[in-house]
């Protein structure tokens, strides 16, 4: 069972990792204009937020400060929904060239938002 634990730590660490890294390449080839560029710096700052959070909160001194960081990197996921949803519908970039990014996004504030469930003893 700990295996199992370990695994997909690793691998949801391995995914936020690519995530981020995806999302940085994404940034880097949006429009060049005044809205875009401000749009692009605060989903550059929540996208690399919800990494940061999850890989200081695996260094996390009590349950509680752990929980926080969890609901940090929730947060950020929900605000880097909220950017994407914004380049997209404000027709700054085509729904092919957000790709897959809503939905990892979607996916991964669920797999935060079920964790802090269960940590919490609410699931």
């Amino acid at each position: 069972m700990k295996n199992d634990k370990e695994k997909f730590k690793n691998d949801f660490k391995k995914r936020l990792y690519c995530f981020t890294l995806k999302l940085i390449e994404f940034i880097d080839k949006l429009l060049n204009d005044n809205v875009s560029k401000k749009i692009g710096d605060q989903l550059l700052r929540s996208g690399t937020s919800v990494i940061a959070n999850y890989i200081e909160g695996q260094a996390a001194s009590s349950k509680k400060n752990f929980i926080n960081f969890f609901h940090i990197s929730l947060k950020s996921a929900n605000e880097t929904k909220l950017w994407l949803a914004l380049l997209r519908d404000s027709k700054r970039v085509r729904n092919d060239q957000a790709g897959w990014f809503p939905d990892k996004v979607n996916e991964t504030a669920n797999i935060f938002a079920s964790s802090l469930l269960t940590m919490k003893g609410r699931k």
